[in-house]
């Protein structure tokens, strides 16, 4: 069952999309969009579940439209791969740097800090892990 479906997109919202003064094109070539969503070939549903959940998080129906979830995930979608690409063409040749895309976000607070932040949490959690290990390790040989 589809309820009410009135969530949109800030404006707000959409100036994140743009990263270093260059803006998305809606309907990129290189993304083969057929009638607004990508082309049929490429509908490997990677992002549904959750963007269903987030949709509902922000105010939306439970059960959000199915044609919404492939529009979004579309635009996710095509936002990851060109950042990917910018972030190609400004580091090593063939390889993404975690410092490429803190350069390509550094103009953008809000993706900036959500970046810092995951870096951060990720390096609390590998010493975590590493100190749990030498637990496990230091037990296993002292019965």
């Amino acid at each position: 069952m589809n309820g009410d479906h009135g969530s949109s997109m800030d404006m707000a919202d959409m100036d994140d999309l743009d990263l270093d003064g260059d803006t998305l094109d809606p309907n990129p070539a290189s993304a083969s969009i057929v009638g607004g969503t990508l082309a049929p070939d490429d509908k490997r549903r990677m992002f549904s579940k959750e963007l269903r959940c987030m949709l509902f998080g922000y105010g939306d129906d439970q059960n959000p439209y199915t044609e919404t979830v492939d529009l979004l995930e579309d635009l996710v979608l095509h936002f990851i791969m060109d950042t990917t690409q910018k972030a190609m063409e400004i580091g090593r040749p063939g390889r993404v740097q975690v410092e490429d895309m803190i350069f390509l976000v550094r103009k953008h607070p809000k993706m900036y800090a959500r970046v810092r932040e995951l870096l951060t949490m990720n390096e609390e959690l590998k010493k975590a892990r590493k100190a749990f290990d030498e637990i496990k390790y230091v037990q296993g040989t002292n019965p």
